[in-house]
């Protein structure tokens, strides 16, 4: 079981992070402690029109955190809120319910499947999506329409 949780896809994707680093000038920041392991996510983000323009992701988290951004980082350019909230959400809902993978520009999280029998790495896991959407809420003006309690654990 333990190398489907660390399976050459997700030790790839570690290895290749997207967009790591800080932007110089971000429209907003958002930053996301997983309590229990201590993982820590820092994204910023531009938006225009609504939609991602530029991100970048300071990721100090275990592998699946890593993973979780390397999807993130790679598919986040043009996602709106809604788009990056149902992402988030459904993740969560994979994770913790058996739930569908997440569909569309980030349906690759489904190889983070087997990360639901290990509840104790939700919460990094869940992180960087946590983090983009807190951030493009803050970039937008947005209120709150979807809650998640991914740090919570």
């Amino acid at each position: 079981m333990i190398d489907d949780l660390y399976s050459a896809r997700i030790l790839n994707l570690v290895a290749n992070m997207p967009r790591a680093g800080r932007l110089a000038a971000p429209d907003a920041s958002a930053d996301r402690t997983a309590k229990l392991c201590g993982s820590r996510i820092i994204v910023d983000v531009m938006v225009e029109d609504g939609k991602v323009a530029d991100f970048a992701q300071e990721v100090s988290a275990c592998a699946l955190g890593q993973a979780s951004a390397a999807v993130l980082g790679a598919h986040v350019i043009g996602a709106d809120l809604a788009e990056l909230e149902l992402a988030r959400d459904a993740l969560a809902a994979m994770l913790k319910t058996n739930g569908p993978h997440p569909a569309g520009r980030f349906a690759e999280l489904a190889v983070l499947e087997p990360v639901k029998d290990y509840p104790a790495r939700h919460a990094s896991t869940l992180l960087a999506f946590e983090a983009a959407v807190e951030a493009v809420r803050k970039a937008t003006g947005a209120t709150q329409t979807r809650t998640s309690r991914a740090g919570a654990a």
